[in-house]
């Protein structure tokens, strides 16, 4: 039986955000692994006309960009508890889309050399990559989730983020991070997760 979702990704890829956020909803999904190049620039783009994965489908719904998938997800199943009551929505809200905009140009940014001058940072919606390190700090210091007292698709999310770059040096290790996003991957959907798109990689490179 086909299930209600449909997962493109590349298990080298932001996908493994997407991956996560899906066994924490814990529904049935269907997986297609795209490569990069002509699957991905080819006839795909009907489905993500960026020609970018992840992307998935649900009831004939199409959603692209990783914040706006965790978000969906978490209204989508509602039963997982991945999103806080309305009313309580404005630190994940603030958060994942902190994440989605200041803190991924300004480590994308910074990686790729881009130095922005002092007198142009009111151009750029982050301003500095050390006031969005430090404003990130503060978002997760001495706390174990980003947006209240249980566990959210922000902190899928947010912990993403900050993983990938203290994986990758994108991101200094200060004790905030580390200590946040090592509570994060004691989680079971996170390792199976992990587990899945290692596998895949491996299964790629043999």
């Amino acid at each position: 039986m086909t299930a209600a979702i449909k997962f493109y990704t590349n298990p080298m890829s932001r996908g493994r955000i997407i991956r996560w956020m899906l066994e924490e909803v814990g529904q049935p999904y269907d997986t297609e692994i795209l490569g990069y190049g002509v699957d991905m620039k080819g006839e795909y783009r009907s489905v993500n006309p960026m020609g970018k994965v992840p992307t998935i489908v649900h009831n004939g719904q199409i959603v692209t960009e990783c914040a706006a998938i965790c978000a969906y997800l978490a209204d989508a199943f509602p039963q997982a508890d991945l999103a806080p009551e309305i009313t309580q929505r404005a630190d994940y809200y603030r958060w994942l889309f902190f994440a989605a905009g200041p803190l991924e140009a300004a480590v994308v940014n910074r990686a790729l050399g881009v130095q922005v001058p002092e007198d142009k940072r009111g151009m750029v919606g982050y301003g500095s990559f050390e006031d969005v390190m430090t404003t990130l700090e503060t978002a997760v210091s001495g706390k174990q989730y980003v947006a209240g007292n249980h566990f959210t698709a922000a902190d899928v999310y947010v912990g993403s983020h900050i993983a990938f770059g203290l994986g990758f040096n994108s991101i200094e290790p200060r004790p905030a991070f580390v200590s946040y996003v090592e509570g994060l991957k004691n989680r079971p959907a996170y390792k199976k997760a992990a587990e899945l798109d290692d596998a895949l990689i491996k299964a790629m490179n043999s």
